[in-house]
C-alpha cells in the first residue's frame, strides 16, 4: 500500500541513516529480497505502530542506542531529552522516579500537587535493563505500559500516543525474572547482535563527541516545558511546537525531519486499513490452534501438563506449556500491516506474517524442558527463543502447504455458520478441525 504522502520514503531515509551512520549492524534479516537489521526494522515498525519492543542482547551491543536513535529521529525529540527520560533497571528504583513525586513546595500548604516524571511525559519511553528491576517493581508500570495511564497520589496522567522500548541483557547474578503479565504486554522480542569484528572497528574509531542528534539549546527549551506545571494537553502542544522547530533543524543538519504527530496518526490509521489476505489468515488461525489447543484439558493451561500418548503428539502444541494470548493475534497483525505498508505491499500476505510472527512468539512461549533438551544443542544464528519460535513457525507453515485447499475450505464452513446456516464441521486431523467443529457446535 503506497501511502498517498510518501510516508515509506521518509521512514526508508531514517532507516537508512540510523544504518549508516548511528547504529552499524549486519543485516540479519531477508524479506522479499532485501536485508535489514531485524533490530533496527523491529524499532522502526515500533516506532510508527506505537507498539511496545523488547530488546535482548549481550551487553555493550547497541540494545538502548539503537532504540534512542529511533525514538529521537521519528518522535523528533532531541537526543538528550530522550536520555533524560530513560528509566534504569536497579534494585533500589523507587516510584517516586519512575512515576512522579509530590510537589514539594505545594505540599506544604497542604495541596497534593504531582511532579510528572519526563519518563512518563513524553511519548518515547525507554526502560534500560529491564529485569534488573525486582518482581515487585516491575509492576509499578505494568498499567503505565500496557494502557498508557499514570497514577500517583490522586491524580492520573493519560498518554494518548506513546511507544515503548525496554532493553534487557542475558540473565546473570544481577538480574530478575520479567514477571509474566508484562512479558505478554510486548508485542515484539528482538535481539541486538554484534556486528563482527570490521563493524565493531569503525564503531570503535567513530568520535562520540560530535553526535548531530544532541542540541542543548533545544534540550534546555523542552526541559523548560517539561518541567512547567500546566494542564498535559496544553504541553503537549508546546512540546509539539518545538518538535516542529527541532525537526526543521533536523532536516538542515541531516537531511531527515522526522514525523509530526498527525503524520503518526495518519500513518496508524493507514497501517489499520491494510487488508490481510486470505492464506495469512488462515495460517495465521492455524498457528493460534497449535499454540493454545489441548485435546484432553480442553486448551493449553501453564498448570497441566499434556501427557504422552495423545493424538496430538506430533503437534506443537504438545511441546508449550501455556496457552497463546489474546495479545499475540493483535501483534502479529499489527506488526505485519506495518512490514506491508512499509514494503508498500497491498495487503499482508503469509509472507509478511511468516516474518513478523516469531519475534511476537518468542518471548510469549513457555516451551517444555523435553523439547528445549532436544533443540537447544542444535547450531542456529539466533538466541534460543527467538530460534524456536522460527523452527515452530516453519514447521506450522509446511503444514499448511500440505493442508491448504481443504483448511480453507473448513473455514469457509465454518463461516456459513457464524452466518446462521446448518453446516456440517469438515473432518481433518488439525488442532484448527477440533476448534471449528467447538465452533459451530455452541452455535446450534
Amino acid at each position: 500500500m503506497v501511502s498517498k504522502d510518501g510516508y515509506q520514503e521518509k521512514i526508508r531515509r531514517i532507516y537508512g541513516f540510523i544504518s549508516e551512520n548511528l547504529y552499524l549492524n549486519r543485516p540479519d534479516l531477508e524479506i522479499k529480497g532485501e536485508y535489514y537489521n531485524s533490530a533496527l526494522l523491529f524499532g522502526i515498525l515500533t516506532a510508527i505502530y506505537g507498539g511496545k519492543e523488547l530488546i535482548i542482547g549481550e551487553p555493550g551491543l547497541g540494545k538502548t542506542t539503537s532504540a534512542e536513535y529511533v525514538g529521537c529521529l521519528l518522535y523528533r525529540y532531541p537526543l538528550g531529552i530522550i536520555w533524560g527520560s530513560e528509566v534504569s533497571g536497579h534494585p533500589e528504583q523507587t516510584e517516586e522516579k519512575i512515576v512522579g513525586r509530590p510537589h514539594l513546595g505545594e505540599l506544604n500548604k497542604g495541596n497534593e500537587v504531582v511532579v510528572w516524571s519526563n519518563f512518563v511525559q513524553i511519548p518515547v519511553k525507554i526502560v534500560d535493563e529491564i529485569n534488573r528491576l525486582p518482581e515487585t517493581k516491575q509492576s509499578m508500570i505494568l498499567d503505565g505500559v500496557d494502557r498508557g495511564n499514570w497514577e500517583y497520589l490522586n491524580e492520573i496522567l493519560i498518554n494518548d500516543e506513546y511507544v515503548l522500548f525496554a532493553t534487557a541483557n542475558y540473565q546473570d547474578r544481577g538480574t530478575n525474572t520479567i514477571i509474566a503479565p508484562l512479558v505478554d504486554r510486548f508485542d515484539v522480542l528482538v535481539e541486538s547482535r554484534h556486528p563482527g569484528p570490521n563493524i565493531a572497528f569503525q564503531i570503535g574509531r567513530k568520535s562520540r563527541l560530535d553526535n548531530p542528534l544532541r542540541h542543548p539549546e533545544f534540550e534546555r527549551r523542552f526541559h523548560e516545558v517539561l518541567r512547567t506545571h500546566m494542564p498535559y494537553d496544553q504541553k503537549l502542544r508546546r512540546l509539539e511546537e518545538l518538535c516542529d522547530l527541532f525537526g526543521e533543524y533536523l532536516m538542515e543538519t541531516v537531511g531527515v525531519e522526522g514525523l509530526k504527530k498527525e503524520e503518526r496518526q495518519g500513518i496508524r490509521e493507514e497501517l489499520a486499513k491494510v487488508p490481510v489476505d486470505l492464506d495469512a489468515n488462515a495460517f495465521l488461525r492455524m498457528v493460534l490452534a497449535e499454540f493454545s489447543f489441548c485435546h484432553r484439558y480442553g486448551q493449553k493451561r501453564s498448570v497441566e501438563q499434556c501427557t504422552e500418548g495423545c493424538h496430538y503428539t506430533g503437534y506443537i502444541c504438545h511441546h508449550v506449556k501455556n496457552c497463546a494470548s489474546n495479545r499475540l493475534p493483535t501483534s502479529v497483525i499489527g506488526y505485519s500491516q506495518a512490514l506491508a505498508w512499509f514494503l508498500e505491499d497491498e495487503e499482508v500476505d503469509i509472507e509478511h506474517v511468516r516474518m513478523v510472527l516469531p519475534f511476537t512468539l518468542a518471548h510469549r512461549v513457555q516451551w517444555r524442558d523435553s523439547y528445549i533438551s532436544k533443540k537447544e544443542g542444535e547450531g542456529r544464528n539466533d538466541p534460543l527463543q527467538i530460534y524456536l519460535a522460527k523452527e515452530a513457525t516453519e514447521e506450522i507453515f509446511q503444514r499448511y502447504n500440505e493442508q491448504r485447499d481443504y483448511l480453507l475450505e473448513a473455514l469457509s464452513v465454518a463461516y456459513q455458520a457464524f452466518e446462521g446456516e446448518e453446516v456440517t464441521p469438515l473432518e481433518g486431523d488439525h488442532p484448527l478441525y477440533e476448534e471449528i467443529k467447538k465452533d459451530i457446535g455452541s452455535r446450534r
